[in-house]
């Protein structure tokens, strides 16, 4: 059955979204901005142009504790669950990357502050509003490095998984909390009618040596999805899925088989959300049959931190709240960034002006935010130069490369935002590109920033 519109005055609910925040405990404003390490930005203070931004910096740089903080408490009365879309937020989603870059040096304990500090900022500053985290690949040291469940001892994971089960206790139900401890993955319900499922998508990354042990389901992930699903199919839920890596990016035989997932579910999944690449983007999911009718959508949402070369931003996402028949699908997005270039320059002790960039459905005219009006979006940007230029400016959160995006750039991106899945040519065929698919994912990997 197909997603529709909800009635004239349903209630709508406002769900903040932060990714990739990226704390760099070392970041110091006036230090070299452009360095020869992996990340920049921190380090004795210098005189002279190339100085790292009080707020932040248009570089290889990550962000300092007080831009997260005052990202926070700029935020419209940030608790309650409201009955329209005006006032504050029902939830929050916060999917991982809580570290900085500086992978080369980091500890597990240095891990354990990064997330215990954060945890306490945004209990402070979001007071009782429920937070619903998911797993980063940085959250772990050494980077990506997520062994399944059967390692035990020194080398497993359990170290941050018990961390992390201690630290969002307030958040989550006992339930939940077992089976983060257990995997880093859980589900809860977040109002009547809507269940979350949180997953840990370094079981399918690529980058996790882990899995080339057992790259299908290592860690049980997707069997228990499917039980999930099954369970809020019988009982009418509604399901959002988030996760921290987006699928496409995943080792293919997992991707796959959670690309069947979403398609077997298409009724009860109501979105999904993303982070990761930085970048505001999303993926689409079509039936398996023909690959031509849009069945979902993976928002990715763009970064909190600069990594690299933008500004800082947060998503906030209005969906169908809770009443009878409510679809909890997407409504709407807006996507909100600090203009480091304007906050840098204004006088010491004022405060950042966070602005909205953009309001999706009025800055591309959809006529709605279900996946079928992101398929004609991918399509009228292929004919639409000045559309696409418009999404290229927002997927770099107002602050796009210096050099422009040509045909084969155009290409790759579109491609990409046509596959929720990996490694599949058949996917972009309807958009009868000029390249050739292996091209056209060498220019995905030039573009990866994370």
């Amino acid at each position: 059955r197909p997603p529709v519109p909800p009635p004239p005055g349903a209630p709508t609910a406002r769900i903040l979204f932060l990714t990739d925040l990226h704390w760099d405990r070392q970041y110091t404003p006036g230090s070299a901005a452009a360095c020869p390490d992996p990340l920049c930005c921190r380090g004795a203070p210098r005189d002279g142009p190339g100085a790292a931004g009080f707020w932040g910096s248009y570089s290889k740089c990550d962000l300092p504790l007080h831009t997260i903080d005052a990202l926070l408490a700029q935020l419209p009365n940030a608790t309650g669950h409201t009955s329209n879309s005006t006032g504050g937020f029902a939830a929050a989603y916060w999917t991982g990357d809580i570290p900085a870059h500086d992978v080369w040096q980091q500890s597990r304990g240095d891990q354990l502050q990064a997330l215990r500090t954060v945890t306490a900022l945004l209990r402070t500053r979001l007071g009782g509003l429920r937070v619903f985290p998911a797993v980063g690949n940085h959250e772990a040291t050494p980077v990506n490095a997520f062994p399944p469940p059967y390692v035990h001892g020194n080398r497993s994971a359990a170290w941050l998984y018990d961390a992390m089960a201690e630290a969002w206790q307030g958040w989550l139900p006992p339930a939940a909390l077992h089976t983060l401890r257990a995997g880093g993955f859980y589900t809860a319900q977040v109002w009547p009618g809507l269940r979350l499922v949180s997953l840990n998508m370094n079981f399918c990354s690529q980058a996790n040596f882990w899995l080339l042990i057992n790259a299908t389901d290592p860690a049980g992930q997707l069997q228990w999805l499917m039980g999930v699903l099954a369970d809020a199919e019988r009982d009418g839920e509604k399901v959002h899925i988030i996760g921290h890596i987006p699928p496409a990016h995943c080792l293919r035989s997992w991707s796959w088989n959670y690309y069947r997932i979403i398609s077997r579910f298409e009724g009860t999944i109501a979105a999904q959300f993303f982070g990761h690449t930085h970048l505001d983007e999303f993926e689409l999911f079509y039936d398996e049959e023909t690959l031509s009718r849009p069945v979902s959508i993976a928002f990715v949402a763009p970064s909190v931190t600069t990594y690299i070369n933008l500004n800082p931003g947060y998503r906030v996402y209005e969906v169908a709240s809770s009443y009878p028949g409510s679809s909890h699908a997407v409504l709407d997005h807006e996507t909100f960034i600090l203009n480091l270039t304007e906050a840098n320059t204004a006088p010491p002790g004022t405060p950042p002006r966070w602005q909205r960039l953009y309001r999706a459905r009025e800055a591309y005219g959809l006529p709605t935010a279900f996946p079928a009006d992101w398929d004609r979006l991918v399509r009228r940007m292929q004919d639409d130069e000045q559309l696409f230029q418009q999404f290229w400016f927002h997927l770099h959160k107002g602050h796009p490369p210096r050099e422009p995006c040509g045909g084969p750039c155009k290409a790759a991106l579109l491609c990409a935002l046509r596959s929720g899945r990996a490694a599949d040519p058949t996917l972009c065929r309807p958009l009868h590109p000029t390249l050739p698919f292996a091209r056209i994912q060498e220019l995905w990997h030039q573009r990866r920033l994370c």
